[in-house]
């Protein structure tokens, strides 16, 4: 069974994920900015999924944490809670 370890912010306007997105861009600090803006429990650790396999989450956010390499940043990712941005992690 495939597993992805992933974490992720997630907030409530595009416009902010977008501002947070240019952000990890430039260089921001992941873990840093999950813990400043992300509405998600996971904040307190650094936006931290753990591991999950297929069925576990939300369809669009599974699609997008399945899709990336190692290292890579979501796009913009709109579910049912709100607006995500994805790293996987392992």
């Amino acid at each position: 069974m495939v597993k992805v370890k992933a974490s992720h912010i997630l907030v409530k306007k595009r416009s902010e994920a977008e501002r947070i997105l240019k952000e990890l861009q430039d260089g921001a600090d992941f873990a840093e900015l999950a813990r400043k803006y992300s509405t998600c429990p996971s904040s307190k650790r650094g936006g931290n999924l753990g591991f999950f396999t297929h069925g576990q989450m939300v369809k669009e956010f599974e699609k997008a944490a399945f899709s990336l390499k190692k290292g890579e940043l979501s796009d913009i990712v709109k579910t049912e809670f709100g607006f995500h941005i994805i790293k996987r992690t392992g």
